[in-house]
């Protein structure tokens, strides 16, 4: 019998039926390209490839659980063709415009800021792992006092979906699940450099971008009197690489590490990016092209059935609010659109049909950035309509007026690997680090000779993986066994102990903040709306694991 993909009732709320294009009766050959193709709701699999033959292309992989598909095409006008095909929602295709730079002018801004000023954390009292006293971040959501109640459950598994995890440092190999790992995100020549390994799919363990292990010594370096220690320094971690080492994420890899978190019984999936190429996708902005229009409805249909998916299958979804410091409830004009495959153009934004992806698809809690002082970063995305909780995330510029502003002890320490902070010309050959990086990046090495790496970032990026851990957290508390080997918790549940546990905070005096004194234009302005409850700053609350973890579980109480 035929497999049938039927989207949740949540996806199949929007109609993306596209008819009526055009299709030109003979078209010249062009150079095989890639696409990713996704199936009508309710359209046979058997049916779909039928489809996506006819429109003349080829399958290389299928994702039967949401009804997508990876397809080869030398045909120019194949997207338009696939776009006009009744059984198909649509395609997205794959191309580059040039290499990505490898640093990040938000995530990486103390090595980008000329007049930069080295300074060093502050130590913040007695600590398990040696690099502890420089992670303010833990002090502020109170991990440090969470863990000696609950440091993480081995049974609880926290999918990093991001560029890889280096699984060879010290702090994350203890964790790192190697039986659930996978890689989705094959290099790309074009945009992420030659290939390390003939087949071009790293090896599970690796992290040629950084970004991933990161996130992930956030989430789960071990307690283990080394290096630092994580949120949940017990937990098990998963790699989902389903970033390119450039820094792009991708539809067929965001997709297929979603479905396979969801069929791997993971706790929670942290996820600190968007779905490239836009910024925000539209159903029919006036602004994009037929055939954009159809490849943006393609990603927000994929993407809500994915996260659907994996959320039905008992996945906590934690995802970054953005580093573009726009309320999200009333976005700009979108001006960095496409990043890949064409030249950007200005997009006005409808915020009744764009959506930025994965942070404002289904049951993502979205996770807003702090600075050491509690302050939204002046990066970060807010807003009513999208946030959740917020989370240190670092903020090199804060502390106007004392002698922490613009420091690197602003930002947020955690792992990272040798082979990118080489590439980057902060450590040397020798593995050695530079003269005039020694505030900014820190090496630890075991009695036997094995080292890890530790550097500064700032982000939304960094906030959501404080928020996975304390997920993961809550589910070492409160989870139950499941099955005859499983062991976990629903995450409605999850989602509502978050917030209710976290800390509220108020919006600041006045409610219109504004960054002159760091140095920002008016565009950074940002007013904060909303109660001590619940506003656009702070969502329910700071994150509190400590009050995550000691708290008694109130299933169906809301915030």
């Amino acid at each position: 019998m035929s497999k049938r993909f039927t989207a949740s009732a949540t996806a199949a709320a929007l109609a993306l039926t596209v008819t009526g294009l055009a299709v030109p009766a003979t078209a010249a050959p062009a150079s095989t390209r890639t696409f990713t193709v996704l199936a009508e709701d309710g359209v046979s699999i058997d049916t779909a490839i039928a489809a996506i033959t006819a429109a003349g292309g080829s399958v290389v992989s299928r994702t039967d659980d949401v009804g997508l598909f990876q397809v080869t095409s030398a045909r120019a006008d194949f997207a338009s063709r696939a776009t006009a095909a009744g059984a198909l929602v649509g395609a997205a295709e794959q191309k580059a415009i040039g290499r990505k730079p490898k640093l990040d002018r938000v995530e990486q801004e103390h090595l980008l800021a000329a007049a930069a000023t080295k300074g060093t954390a502050k130590g913040h009292g007695k600590k398990l792992d040696p690099l502890d006293d420089k992670l303010w971040g833990l002090e502020m959501i109170r991990a440090d006092q969470a863990r000696k109640i609950e440091p993480g459950d081995r049974r609880v598994t926290v999918g990093v979906l991001d560029t890889g995890v280096d699984a060879s440092n010290p702090d994350l190999a203890p964790n790192f699940n190697w039986a659930l790992s996978r890689n989705f995100a094959p290099d790309l020549t074009d945009v992420d450099g030659p290939c390390e390994v003939a087949s071009c799919l790293d090896p599970v363990g690796t992290d040629d971008g950084g970004h991933g292990t990161h996130v992930a010594g956030t989430i789960g370096a071990a307690a283990n009197g080394f290096g630092l220690s994580g949120v949940a320094p017990r937990v098990s971690i998963v790699e989902l690489k389903g970033g390119q080492d450039s820094g792009y994420f991708f539809l067929n890899p965001v997709v297929n590490a979603l479905v396979h978190a969801g069929k791997s019984g993971l706790d929670v999936v942290n996820m600190s990016f968007y779905v490239d190429p836009w910024l925000y996708n539209c159903t029919a902005n006036p602004a994009d092209s037929p055939e954009a229009q159809a490849e943006q409805r393609t990603i927000i249909e994929a993407m809500k059935r994915a996260l659907n998916f994996a959320h039905h299958k008992g996945v906590t979804l934690v995802g970054a609010l953005g580093n573009n410091n726009e309320d999200l409830g009333d976005p700009r004009t979108d001006v960095s659109s496409p990043d890949y495959g064409a030249d950007p153009y200005p997009r006005p934004i409808d915020n009744a049909s764009c959506w930025d992806l994965p942070t404002e698809g289904p049951h993502v809690i979205g996770v807003s950035a702090l600075g050491p002082s509690g302050k939204k970063a002046d990066y970060s995305n807010y807003g009513t309509e999208q946030i959740s909780v917020s989370a240190p995330g670092g903020w090199f510029r804060d502390g106007f007026g004392t002698d922490t502003y613009r420091t690197d002890a602003n930002m947020i320490l955690s792992t990272y690997p040798k082979k990118v902070l080489q590439e980057e010309g902060s450590v040397d050959e020798d593995g050695n680090i530079v003269a005039g990086f020694e505030n900014s990046v820190f090496k630890q090495c075991t009695a036997k000779g094995e080292c890890g790496y530790y550097t500064y970032l700032q982000g939304t990026s960094m906030a959501s993986p404080h928020a996975s851990g304390v997920a993961a957290l809550i589910v070492s508390r409160y989870g139950k066994k499941q099955g005859r080997d499983g062991f976990g918790m629903s995450p409605d549940l999850v989602e509502q102990h978050l917030y209710r546990t976290a800390a509220e905070h108020a919006c600041p005096e006045p409610r219109l903040q504004t960054y002159a004194n760091e140095g920002r234009g008016p565009e950074y302005d940002a007013y904060c709306a909303g109660s001590l409850n619940f506003n656009g700053f702070y969502g329910y609350g700071v994150i509190d694991a400590y009050s995550a973890v000691k708290s008694p579980l109130k299933p169906n109480v809301r915030p």
